[in-house]
Order: structure tokens, then C-alpha cells, then sequence
């Protein structure tokens, strides 16, 4: 009996820490921001799996999903598929996700995974440096979902559920919540 609840306990916390993200830090999920209070989504270069260079620029005007990842990230494996279907259902209304690979072994690791699950959006290969701009990305998955303006929108840190993902990108595609309701919101004496 007492064995059959300690093999209980242990799955449930190995599951905790597993679903939590690639790092001892726990899942962490910001709210869309306010306009005004967004930076600037710090810009880079990378090659993605042709050897092209890809820069965060390329992608102004569209809302970003950048999500650093690694092939070897549990939480990762459970987004990957999220991601497919966001970009596949998304791209026409000015969406893309741009993953970020964090995998030591390059391309040698990542090609054939991308492959294997068939992921319908571009893939680079990150370094150290780009991740310290991202102020120094310590858990894998990270994502940041940047608005139209090239601003970091929202930062998920650690896995978090699939509608909370899709509700900030629809926010930030159809330009509401937050940003919409600084827009509309009457002046304070009623002017």
C-alpha cells in the first residue's frame, strides 16, 4: 500500500516538473501589455535550415510567435504541434511563428525532428548572444509574441496551454483587449 502511494507521488511530481519546462523555473505567463508599455523586440540574424539568413525584421507588420525551443524539451514537443496549427490557421491574416532552436548539436539535431513533425514554420538556429538579448532565455520553452510594431506583446515562460496562446495572438490580430480598450475608453469628467 505505502509502495503504491510513493510510485503515485513520485509520477505526479515528475510530471509537475516535466509539464513546468526545461528549467527549475516554473511556467510563467504574462498577460498581453498595454501599447505603451511594450518594448522593443531586440533584433538578430540567424540561418534557418537552407542556410538563409533570417532576421527578426523580415517579419514587421506581422504579429510573431518567436518561441525558443530544443528538440530534446519536453514541454517543447507538446507546443510544436500548437505552433503547427496557429501558423497553418493564422498566416493569411499576418501571423507567423519563427522557432528558435536552442540545440547544441545544430542542425544535425534539428533537421531531421522538423522534419519528422513536419513543421510548417521557419526554424533558425539560436546562440547565446541572441538569447541574452531576450534577457538570457534560463528555461526552454520561451516565447514571446510580438505585435505588429515589432513590440514584445506578452513573454510565456515554461509550458502553458494552448488558449492562452491562441486568445493573445487573436487579441493582437484582431488588435483588442488591452490596446483596444485604451482606445475606447471614455475620458475621465466624460470629455
Amino acid at each position: 500500500m505505502h509502495l503504491s502511494r510513493w510510485v503515485a507521488t513520485a509520477t505526479v511530481a515528475a510530471l509537475s516538473v516535466f509539464l513546468a519546462g526545461c528549467s527549475s523555473q516554473g511556467s510563467v505567463r504574462a498577460a498581453v501589455k498595454a501599447e505603451k508599455d511594450r518594448n522593443k523586440a531586440p533584433g538578430f540574424t540567424l540561418k534557418d535550415a537552407t542556410g538563409r539568413s533570417v532576421q527578426l525584421a523580415d517579419y514587421k507588420g506581422k504579429v510573431v510567435l518567436l518561441n525558443f525551443w530544443a528538440t530534446w524539451c519536453g514541454p517543447c514537443k507538446i507546443e510544436i504541434p500548437w505552433f503547427i496549427d496557429f501558423e497553418q490557421r493564422y498566416k493569411d491574416r499576418g501571423f507567423a511563428v519563427l522557432g528558435v532552436s536552442m540545440d547544441e548539436d545544430g542542425w544535425e539535431a534539428v533537421k531531421p525532428y522538423i522534419e519528422t513533425k513536419k513543421v510548417n514554420y521557419r526554424v533558425v538556429i539560436g546562440t547565446d548572444e541572441v538569447a541574452d538579448l531576450y534577457g538570457g532565455v534560463s528555461s526552454l520553452p520561451t516565447s514571446f509574441l510580438i505585435d505588429r510594431q515589432g513590440k514584445i506583446a506578452s513573454t510565456h515562460v515554461g509550458l502553458v496551454s494552448k488558449s492562452v496562446y491562441q486568445n493573445d495572438i487573436e487579441q493582437l490580430l484582431d488588435n483588442r483587449g488591452p490596446v483596444a480598450e485604451e482606445r475606447t475608453a471614455p475620458a475621465a469628467g466624460g470629455n
